[in-house]
């Protein structure tokens, strides 16, 4: 039995779990609510899975930490814009 789409099924649901967070974002421009060490740390964690998909060759780990990554800049731009 191939248990790789229990690691695809989580890549997917991790990564677009930032989407509705910046959604409010763009419709409110309010950030209080946002950490932004929290989300610079988190960034910082995404950035490391993805060099270690890059080394190792593995697509999903490439695909799902980069896009993460792509979100979580997005709400760190944000913060950082409207703070």
């Amino acid at each position: 039995m191939n248990i790789e789409w229990v690691g695809s099924l989580a890549a997917v649901i991790t990564t677009f779990c930032w989407l509705p967070q910046i959604v409010k974002l763009m419709r409110t421009r309010q950030t209080a609510g946002i950490s932004l060490a929290s989300n610079a740390f988190f960034a910082t964690g995404v950035a490391l899975w993805l060099v270690y998909g890059l080394a190792i060759g593995s697509l999903p780990l490439i695909g799902a930490n980069m896009l993460t990554l792509v979100f979580v800049l997005i709400i760190v731009g944000y913060k950082l814009r409207y703070s």
